[in-house]
């Protein structure tokens, strides 16, 4: 299962739009192109492609062009260590994802197995730079730090409410959902629910209903934006005066179209916006100027291109292991996101979770804003 585990699926999970026999610097994207979080996939994407062609229009890495070929792992563990299988036969030798963090660590272990760096700009999960593999990294911070952001928020600003806590089972919503109840907890408030539902459910009723006989005031749903949003809808349906609480999966307009009115008040934890940067303020305009908004994680996706080039610069070496090693000694790099080093385990060295709240304008569309 580590190593080359084909399957019949691997032929779907690859969408690949040059052949890579002519590349120069072959490096992968990893994410679900399609399924419920191809909203993410599509930020992955999008923000790989444009700092690739951006690197090679200055004239590439060490002077060599990056080519990229894209793996749609539909957000599931086994096609995505079929991607990475098909990775590894077309010798790429650098990825940037994958989004799921339940997707990342099986793959992230083929990748280890096979040569190949890999940088995450969504997996937040802390095991995945907690197993002491050279080759993961990621752009973005961990759950422990996230869930405690949200579990102080909690305990400051809830203190008298009642508190549900529900997770998805993912590998993301229960260590998120065991974050933020360590923190909540630690700051005197206990959670009068902690449940569970799954992936792709759409009929909350149940739940609802449990939270309403429970009375709860204050629901912290560690999960994916769809099940996020459908619950939003269906509390304000069953006139459940209560506000959603969410984790950086709620980072995007998407939870919005499936939340409708209902997102207004939501809340959830993501870093500083970096579209907010003044150093990113031309690469955020080129992504709007080709119709294509640049939220979540487009601008950690660029950057995580942009840290492998510049660290195998600093090396002077496209070989992977080199470049790993780069990337931990050789920081800050300079990146849309602001400046990145690296501990030991692969993990950026700031943590900058902030809290945000789902807000209408008077436009009718809704926006979010940061609230601390």
């Amino acid at each position: 299962m580590r190593k080359m585990l084909l399957s019949a699926i691997a032929a779907g999970a690859i969408v690949a739009f040059s052949s890579p026999a002519f590349a120069d610097v072959l490096m992968g994207v990893a994410g679900p192109v399609t399924g419920p979080g191809a909203a993410f996939g599509a930020q992955l994407k999008r923000g790989a492609e444009k700092a690739a062609a951006d690197i090679n229009a200055a004239g590439g890495i060490n002077g060599e062009k990056i080519l990229l070929e894209i793996g749609d792992d539909a957000s599931d563990p086994k096609q995505g260590i079929s991607v990475a299988n098909k990775f590894v036969a077309d010798n790429i030798k650098f990825v940037v994802g994958h989004y799921n963090s339940g997707v990342s660590m099986p793959a992230s272990e083929v990748y280890a197995e096979n040569g190949i760096l890999e940088i995450s700009p969504s997996s937040t999960i802390p095991d995945f730079t907690e197993r002491g593999l050279w080759n993961v990294f990621r752009t973005c911070g961990r759950d422990d730090q996230q869930g405690k952001v949200a579990g102080e928020y909690i305990a400051a600003h809830f203190k008298d409410g009642k508190v549900a806590i529900i997770n998805d089972k993912s590998a993301f919503g229960q260590g998120m959902a065991a974050q933020v109840k360590k923190a909540m907890n630690a700051g005197g408030v206990t959670e009068v629910m902690y449940d569970a539902v799954n992936v792709g459910e759409k009929d909350f009723s149940a739940l609802v209903s449990k939270m309403k006989d429970s009375g709860v005031t204050l629901i912290y749903y560690a999960g994916y934006y769809a099940e996020a949003g459908l619950i939003s809808r269906q509390i304000a349906d069953q006139g459940l005066k209560a506000v959603l609480m969410g984790g950086d999966d709620l980072a995007t307009a998407e939870f919005a179209a499936v939340a409708s009115d209902a997102a207004e008040g939501a809340l959830f934890t993501f870093a500083p916006d970096p579209r907010k940067n003044p150093e990113a303020a031309d690469i955020v305009k080129k992504f709007r100027d080709d119709g294509f908004e640049p939220e979540a994680y487009t601008l950690y996706s660029y950057a995580a291109v942009q840290i492998i080039a510049q660290a195998a610069t600093a090396a002077k070496s496209l070989d992977p292991q080199s470049v790993a090693e780069a990337i931990h000694s050789k920081g800050p790099f300079k990146t849309v996101i602001g400046d990145i080093s690296y501990d030991a385990k692969g993990d950026i060295t700031r943590a900058d979770y902030v809290v945000y709240r789902w807000m209408k304008s008077s436009d009718g569309t809704y926006n979010y804003e940061q609230v601390n």
